[in-house]
Order: structure tokens, then C-alpha cells, then sequence
């Protein structure tokens, strides 16, 4: 008689859930996924994706279609924000493709999240479910909805978020420190800007603050901006509050032209509170694990939140088909050993903001390969 499939339950449908999702259902695990919005949406604005995340889609079979979607930088520029001279090329395309074995490449949030959606059975994922409560003991989790409703499995997976009620259960509330920096950030049409010729990806750097202008498709024909602002007295952490574009254009008015044109373009925009979090002490708690910004939430800085996210949950797909379904809280673990020094130290790193240490480090991010480094026991020789 063959041994029941292990349940798996996956709180939260973002991009760190949808690809544990892909993963641990492809390998042949009982996985449903628990989603608090009521339908996916086109939300959110650019995104990136570094090598290290890209080898993961690749191991998922998804490289070509987000390849088809995204824009692929000959470099990424670093200019001084009022005259635009050059501090730093960073060379890409080919150049990633033969040192790290996968390209960067910039595109917008949701079609990232549509690609990595149309691995997952949509029968597996259900919509309007938010997490009010758990528990578990030694034969699994009982979890419980807002809308009344239970379910039980061998296994939790946290997928849900900077907010996330699971952390807090583990760990108690938390107060994130405000850097005193909001980010105004948008995306829109390139036929907009007028008389003016933007880079493909370029961040433009004053002393205080910064803002980051690339193209998030291969047509060319839609733009994302996002900045990083001094404004100490705005502290609220949410991605839909809109922002104040007058006040943003006059943050900038010193700024080279070329960022003043794209402002000037920019039909509206959002704005959140940059904040900082300390790595946790631990992930895991028996049959129950954190993923993604649920346990190592980071400042946008080096570009890799989603990324790390993706590499979560392949490390986790390989911890779990190794344990054969079998000790499961110790899958989980050893997953917590191979994935927590790592995040936190690009945590750290992002948090710094500093291009000449993101110059030495970046080989070290973008090398990584998750389907393929090592599984280790011990977090001393991790990543």
C-alpha cells in the first residue's frame, strides 16, 4: 500500500508562495494554498531579477516565458544625480549570462506573478481565506479562517508576508524601525516622456536620496521609477497609499533633467515607508516554517526580496523531498539552516545602501544557484 501524500498548507499566494507551490506540487505533494485577496490583480510595479533567482525559474521550466516578458539591461548605470556623470556601469547581458550562467532582467511585478500562477493547479489555490489562527501538535496543524473555516495538514508554510500573523505568533509583535526614507515608486507608459532619452536602467544618486528609472518590458514601452526620499514624519508601511506628486517633483527639482522630464510624465504614483527589521532568531516551530518577507523582509536596496524569496522555495522543495515525507519538522529545520545565514546577511547588506559594497558582494548573490548548493547540516558552512 502506498504512504498518503504529506499535506502541505502554503498561507499566501505571493511570488515566495506561488513558487513553493509549483515546486512542492510538481514533486508530488498534497499542497493547497491559502490566499487572504479575493482575485489576483495587476498590482504592484517593477521588479527585478537577478541571476540567483533566475537559475530557480529555470529549474521550474519558466526561464523562456519570463524572458518573453522582461527586459533584459545591456548595464544598469550609477550617475551623479545632477550632472549624470558616471559613477559605475555595471555591465550585464552577456557578460551575467557567462559569469553567473543566467541574465538580469527588469519587468513588472504582476508578470512575474502570472508566470509563477500558471505553474500552480488553480484548483489547489483558494481565494478569501485569511489566517486568523493555528495550532499544532504532533500529527500536524489545524488552521483556522476568518470566513469560519478549518483545515488540517502535516505541515504550515508562512508565505504571508511583511505582516505576517504566523511570525508574530512565533516571535510576538514587532515594531520595524522607520529609516526616516519613504519610496515613491510608479510605473506608466513610456510615450509619455517627451523630448527626453532615458537609459534602459539607471539609478540617479544624490547624497540623501536616489531614484532608480528602467524599462520593466523588452517593447520599451513602460517605465518604472522608484525612489528613496527623506521624510521622517511619513511612516506608514503600505504599498496602495498614493503619493503627493507635486511634493515629489519638488524632492527632485535639483535632480539632472532627464529625472525631472519622467517625473513630469508620470500621471501618478504610490508611496510607502522604507523600514528595517533584524533577522529573526529562528523560522521554523515544529510543523510550521516562515518563507520569504514573512521571515527576512528587506529594503529594496539591492533588489533582491522577491529573488531570496524564490530561492526559499526551492531550498525548501529539496528539503522536503529528501525527507521522503518523513520527520517533517526536521525537513523544515534543516531548511531554517540553508537558507537563514544567507538571507541575512543580504539583509544586512541591503540595508547599507552602499553601491561600492554591492560591487564587492554581488558575485557572492548572484552565483548562487538553489537547485543545486549543497544541503548542509551545520549553519556555519551554509551558502
Amino acid at each position: 500500500m502506498s504512504q498518503p501524500k504529506t499535506k502541505i498548507a502554503i498561507i499566501g499566494a505571493g511570488m515566495g508562495g506561488l513558487a513553493a507551490a509549483a515546486n512542492l506540487s510538481r514533486m508530488g505533494f498534497d499542497v493547497q494554498v491559502y490566499e487572504q485577496a479575493k482575485a489576483f490583480g495587476r498590482v504592484g510595479a517593477g521588479i527585478q531579477q537577478g541571476p540567483n533567482s533566475v537559475k530557480v525559474l529555470r529549474g521550474m521550466g519558466l526561464e523562456e516565458r519570463i524572458r518573453d516578458v522582461a527586459f533584459k539591461p545591456e548595464m544598469t548605470r550609477y550617475r551623479e544625480a545632477d550632472t549624470g556623470e558616471l559613477k559605475w556601469e555595471r555591465v550585464q547581458a552577456a557578460e551575467y549570462e557567462v559569469k553567473y550562467h543566467a541574465p538580469q532582467l527588469l519587468l513588472h511585478r504582476s508578470d512575474l506573478h502570472d508566470v509563477l500562477a500558471s505553474q500552480v493547479p488553480q484548483e489547489i489555490i483558494h481565494f478569501s481565506k485569511r489566517l486568523i489562527d493555528f495550532a499544532q501538535d504532533e500529527h500536524g496543524v489545524a488552521i483556522t479562517f476568518a470566513d469560519g473555516t478549518e483545515v488540517n495538514a502535516d505541515i504550515m508554510i508562512a508565505a504571508d508576508g511583511v505582516h505576517s500573523l504566523v511570525r508574530e505568533r512565533f516571535l510576538g509583535p514587532e515594531k520595524p524601525r522607520f529609516t526616516g526614507r519613504v519610496a515613491y515608486r510608479t510605473t506608466f507608459p513610456a510615450a509619455l516622456i517627451k523630448n527626453a532619452e532615458i537609459d534602459g536602467s539607471t539609478k540617479w544618486m544624490a547624497k540623501d536620496r536616489h531614484i532608480v528609472i528602467y524599462y520593466i518590458n523588452p517593447r520599451l514601452d513602460e517605465v518604472y521609477f522608484v525612489t528613496s526620499t527623506p521624510e521622517p514624519s511619513y511612516n506608514v508601511e503600505s504599498w496602495s497609499r498614493e503619493g503627493d506628486l507635486d511634493q515629489l517633483r519638488e524632492e527632485y527639482s535639483a535632480f539632472h533633467p532627464t529625472v525631472r522630464v519622467v517625473l513630469d510624465a508620470c500621471p501618478a504614483v504610490h508611496k510607502w515607508a522604507l523600514v528595517e527589521r533584524d533577522p529573526l532568531p529562528f523560522w521554523t516551530q515544529g510543523r510550521v516554517a516562515l518563507l520569504g518577507d514573512a521571515c527576512h523582509p528587506m529594503t529594496p536596496y539591492m533588489a533582491q526580496g522577491a529573488g531570496t524569496a524564490i530561492e526559499d522555495a526551492a531550498i525548501l522543495a529539496r528539503c522536503l523531498e529528501q525527507a521522503k515525507g518523513e520527520k517533517l519538522a526536521d525537513a523544515l529545520k534543516l531548511y531554517e539552516i540553508n537558507r537563514k545565514p544567507r538571507t541575512s546577511w543580504i539583509q544586512a547588506s541591503s540595508s547599507t545602501n552602499d553601491i561600492e559594497r554591492f560591487r564587492r558582494e554581488q558575485d557572492q548573490v548572484f552565483s548562487y544557484d538553489a537547485w543545486n548548493v549543497p544541503l548542509v547540516r551545520d549553519p556555519a558552512h551554509a551558502f
